[in-house]
């Protein structure tokens, strides 16, 4: 292994059926960290396609690796180097980025020749994350930063009930039901395709029904959730609720951290900001609080 002091930074790929996907290793120390990254096109570094650079995950990965804490992070199929290895959305699970996931622990471990490394999941991330722990000798514990406590079906529900007019809004509510019960929609509303198209119904069946906190409750490694309080796409309840599935979690809040772990008022629009600015440091408290709960409960 590489010293901390010499810190080293590589491309690494990995095989998979469809495609090979693409990510960073930086070997810094005999601890090491799979950062596994949030919904939507977000890429390695926390960065989407959706014209958002925030940076997030290398900012983290490199101040980990500071701290002596080698990490991987990965383009998501479908996204950045690993566009090629989404085939089509309809043949798209859940399962998929979990056995991605778990490929890329391994692949870590393998890399390193650490044999107990940690995932750290952000935003659905972190769910991923708690998928790829199930019966996973290699992984010793999780950090779920920005995790729902929900169902995503629960979350959705809340969303589009505060946004859609009816009837749309109880069609919606139908649909995800219909959804939740592994039965697809034949014929969506067409003002509802975007989210009901018919490509994404398999995934979303394959995702809707999963509990974060029954999951989290079944499972055997420590776990911290960290949470910021003016994060506008989780709730501080929410990761309370995932918090209260099982006693020994520990869960720490931060005051004025956002979705992106950048410092942020409450205000929509100024938090917005941040997320598109690739240059705004990690707000305090955040590096240091993942450092110390990672060096404080060592792997076996």
């Amino acid at each position: 292994m590489t010293p901390e002091s010499e810190a080293r930074t590589y491309e690494v790929s990995l095989q998979t059926p469809t495609g090979i996907l693409f990510g960073t290793l930086i070997s810094a120390g005999r601890t090491a960290a799979l950062v596994i990254a949030g919904s939507g096109p977000t890429d390695r570094d926390g960065n989407s396609a959706l014209n958002l650079r925030s940076n997030a995950y290398r900012m983290l990965a490199e101040d980990l690796a500071a701290a002596g804490i080698s990490t991987l992070r990965y383009d998501k199929r479908g996204v950045g180097a690993s566009q090629a290895a989404m085939t089509a959305e309809q043949d798209l699970r859940f399962q998929t980025y979990v056995d991605d996931a778990r490929a890329w622990a391994h692949e870590l471990s393998l890399q390193t020749g650490v044999k107990s490394i940690w995932l750290i999941g952000h935003s659905e991330g972190a769910l991923i994350a708690e998928r790829a722990a199930e019966h996973n000798a290699e992984v010793c514990g999780l950090l779920l930063i920005s995790g729902a406590g929900r169902k995503a079906a629960d979350i959705l529900r809340e969303q589009l009930g505060g946004s859609l007019p009816e009837p749309l809004r109880q069609q919606a509510f139908d649909g995800l039901l219909e959804l939740e019960r592994g039965r697809p929609i034949a014929s969506p509303p067409p003002q509802l395709l975007g989210l009901f198209r018919h490509s994404v119904q398999p995934y979303m069946i394959s995702w809707l029904s999963l509990d974060p906190a029954a999951i989290l409750a079944e499972l055997k490694q420590p776990v911290f959730i960290l949470q910021g309080d003016t994060d506008l796409q989780v709730s501080v309840e929410d990761a309370r609720r995932l918090a209260a599935a099982r006693s020994d979690t520990h869960l720490t809040i931060l005051n004025g951290v956002n979705h992106v772990l950048k410092s942020a008022p409450k205000e929509r629009t100024a938090n917005m900001a941040t997320y598109n600015d690739p240059d705004l440091p990690l707000a305090p408290g955040v590096v240091d609080t993942v450092v110390n709960w990672i060096k404080g409960h060592p792997c076996r």
